[in-house]
């Protein structure tokens, strides 16, 4: 990770702290610890959210085959357009809300995994719950939800739609993180 990374993530936190959520980008233990989660020999489709200047992409990017769908998701113009040329395999779109949409776009039925390092309790409640049900509708069954979190406060509204598997503590991160290693179940009802 070059300083010119740590430059443009540092400037999006400044221009919008609440859509970025650090002052950093995530190191390469945390993205190994969440990219290690998922059976990638079971993986056809998988989504990133909030993929800024490429932390977890990069580990990701080492997993995948030829045949695996992989959508990218980062509002920041800069880092989007970045990652398109870093990624040219890859799918670029700038909003993980429309989730649904953009997998039935790209011709895609159920995802496998979906990674995320959004920054979901800086969000206001309504976008908060639109993206945990986009992430939901996504999934396959017992498709797996891996996030990293600063905190453990989106442990009680992820627990109604997703079995938590794990929390792993990741404290070579800075700040350091909490990992959801989350497992879609059945039968929820999205108001």
């Amino acid at each position: 990770m070059g300083l010119n990374e740590n430059f443009l993530f540092l400037r999006s936190f400044i221009q919008d702290p609440k859509r970025v959520g650090s002052v950093t980008p995530s190191s390469r233990f945390l993205a190994r610890s969440m990219v290690n989660q998922a059976p990638w020999h079971e993986i056809n489709a998988v989504a990133e959210l909030g993929s800024g200047t490429g932390a977890i992409t990069r580990i990701l990017n080492t997993k995948v085959t030829n045949t695996t769908k992989v959508l990218l998701f980062e509002m920041d113009k800069t880092m989007r357009n970045n990652l398109k040329m870093e990624y040219p395999n890859f799918s670029c779109h700038r909003n993980a809300a429309h989730l649904v949409e953009t997998m039935k776009d790209a011709n895609i039925h159920q995802l496998d995994c979906i990674f995320s390092g959004l920054p979901f309790f800086n969000f206001e409640p309504a976008i908060r719950n639109t993206l945990v049900e986009q992430i939901y509708e996504s999934l396959k069954p017992e498709g797996l939800f891996i996030a990293f979190q600063y905190s453990l406060q989106m442990k009680k509204q992820l627990t109604k739609y997703f079995n938590i598997d794990t929390i792993k503590y990741v404290p070579l991160n800075f700040p350091p993180a909490f990992v959801y290693v989350c497992r879609k179940r059945g039968n929820v009802i999205i108001k």
